[in-house]
């Protein structure tokens, strides 16, 4: 089942929820943030930090969150309105199109980019010469939503403007800003190419009672590795990664605080809904 909050992003749940149109095929939005328009090839500027647009979205620019903000150079996530929610990102005109809800779902990602924008010493004129860390899984994450991997108005490779409302109202997928109905931004100018699908399924929960002092298992050794990418890790040097310890309980407890969740439900002990959104490597 899909994820509402997307696993690998910082919950900053702004509230203020709206349903979807659900008579609309699911789509997606790309957008960058675009800080400024003044870098230019013979003066580029340093990139925005990531924290400074998630207290932008959070705080002033409250009125134009997406759903999710992507640094694509560290792979971080800021997510402010669950999937199931319309996000604010776009212009939405009284009597015309809902632009932000006409869709099973309206996904709107903004890419912190600005073209020229300069990180750490190398310039970078698209949004598709990044690194694009964790595109991989964004896009799996809005894939999971039932948004197709196809760009029904052409894949954005410039900021030249392209608008159908026919086409926007009856085709599924994702569309650039520069592609949305009611809407003046040029937006992302590029964007990467789908990622494969993953090969991989995951490890079904193994109920609450696996996890027992003593317990050994590569269910467990997998289940470490996954604490340690998620930037849970709270074992100690010499850690058996395959025995259920106290170090375990700690680095789950801090995966579930990660998630949102706190007093019992952030006590170490995995739970179906968090295990789920770990997404533990299947085990052949």
């Amino acid at each position: 089942m899909a994820e509402i909050w997307m696993p690998q992003a910082i919950n900053m749940d702004l509230g203020d929820h709206a349903p979807y149109d659900p008579g609309f095929p699911p789509k997606a939005i790309a957008h960058i943030t675009a800080d400024t328009d003044k870098a230019t090839p013979e003066h580029p500027l340093d990139l925005v930090p990531f924290t400074n647009l998630q207290s932008f979205f959070t705080h002033d620019g409250r009125e134009k969150a997406p759903h999710i903000l992507w640094d694509p150079f560290a792979g971080a996530f800021a997510q402010f309105f669950p999937a199931t929610s319309r996000s604010k990102a776009v212009h939405d005109l009284a009597g015309g199109t809902r632009t932000d809800r006409a869709g099973k779902v309206v996904i709107q990602i903004e890419a912190l980019f600005f073209p020229f924008c300069r990180v750490n010493g190398k310039v970078f004129r698209q949004l598709a010469d990044t690194p694009c860390k964790g595109w991989p899984e964004l896009n799996a994450w809005v894939r999971s939503w039932g948004v197709p991997d196809t760009w029904p108005m052409g894949h954005p490779v410039d900021f030249t403007p392209n608008r159908s409302e026919t086409v926007w109202e009856t085709k599924g997928g994702w569309y650039a800003h520069a592609q949305v109905p009611e809407n003046i931004h040029v937006d992302p100018g590029s964007w990467p190419a789908f990622a494969e699908q993953p090969l991989t399924t995951t490890e079904p929960f193994p109920g609450a009672s696996f996890f027992h002092t003593g317990q050994r298992s590569p269910v467990i050794a997998a289940m470490h590795d996954r604490l340690v990418a998620e930037g849970c890790d709270r074992y100690r040097p010499g850690d058996v990664t395959d025995l259920w310890e106290t170090d375990d309980m700690d680095s789950y407890a801090a995966w579930q605080r990660k998630l949102g969740l706190s007093g019992p439900d952030a006590d170490g002990i995995p739970g179906k809904s968090s295990w789920d959104r770990l997404r533990v490597p299947h085990l052949v």
